[in-house]
């Protein structure tokens, strides 16, 4: 995919009016929760990057790991220099890095998974670490009451730090929610085409139709860990698009209130309806939604 192929998408959810108009501020911090990357990687603005330390190290170190592949990929999509073959929504924006998954290498693409209380703890210390935007894409084993309820008090803690969370919505093709989904702080992302049409794989339900959005994910070339980019799908890599909208708003907006920013991006030209499909992210709607709100003079953008 070359820029102007990476542009159609940034027009279908109505960022490039933002992106042309900032890259972000380093005030604005989010945390990734997912794999760990690969900061050195001569692409990405690694000056704004920053790990936590933990048990899972935040930089790549099986560069050929799934884990490292997926972190490296989402952490580009935000982060990536606006000047490289697969240009970042945010790259003057804050990362900081916080995995949970593991990295190995096996025989298979799929994404390593977390307990809900690894989640839980990732969530807290990134918060913790200064995060303001949360960008979560883990597919969750060995749920237990106990463990969805360690998990639902860390997105508790994130609604009482004003910490916005966005949610990969999940690629299982089902309808239904999790504790996550359920969870009235959290932006839950459910995967589109580049017409705007979910995909097939892409969880759906009343709760993500109610609160979240539809963001592109059909084969989006991004950051390869290895050096050559790679192309990838799935809810977990419509999430960055609505992450990076969020902070390119925020930027624009640095003194806006948390809530007014859930607002801004759940918000839809047209009324939304009772349905288990969310509507089709549109950033300009948001961006013209907190100029309303008088927060910060700026212009209108078309």
């Amino acid at each position: 995919m070359n820029k102007s192929s990476i542009s159609a998408y940034f027009d279908l959810v109505r960022l490039t009016p933002l992106i042309e108009r900032t890259s972000g501020i380093p005030e604005i911090t989010i945390g990734l929760i997912d794999g760990p990357v690969a900061i050195d990687h001569p692409d990405l603005t690694t000056e704004n990057i920053r790990e936590v330390f933990g048990k899972t190290p935040g930089t790549c170190l099986l560069s050929n790991s799934t884990a490292c592949k997926h972190g490296t990929f989402v952490a580009g999509m935000l982060l990536a220099k606006r000047n490289s073959a697969t240009p970042g929504i945010c790259p003057a924006c804050s990362l900081v890095v916080r995995p949970i998954f593991r990295e190995t290498i096996s025989g298979n693409a799929h994404m390593p998974s977390a307990t809900p209380q690894e989640l839980a703890l990732a969530i807290v210390e990134a918060i913790d670490e200064g995060a303001r935007i949360l960008n979560l894409s883990a597919a969750l084993v060995d749920s237990s009451a106990r463990g969805e309820a360690e998990l639902e008090c860390a997105l508790d803690y994130a609604a009482q730090r004003s910490v916005i969370v966005v949610a990969a919505a999940g690629n299982q093709g089902v309808v239904g929610s999790s504790v996550i989904t359920r969870n009235p702080w959290v932006i839950p992302v459910a995967s589109c085409d580049l017409r705007g049409r979910p995909l097939d794989q892409s969880n759906l339900g009343s709760s993500i139709g109610k609160r979240g959005v539809l963001a592109p994910a059909d084969n989006i070339t991004g950051l390869g860990a290895g050096g050559k980019p790679i192309t990838s799908c799935g809810t977990s890599v419509a999430a960055p698009f609505v992450t990076g909208a969020l902070a390119l708003l925020w930027s624009e907006f640095p003194v806006a209130p948390a809530a007014e920013l859930l607002v801004a991006v759940r918000r839809t030209p047209r009324p939304r309806r009772a349905s288990i499909v969310p509507p089709l992210l549109n950033a300009l709607s948001g961006h013209n939604y907190m100029l309303g709100k008088d927060i910060r003079h700026t212009s209108k953008l078309n």
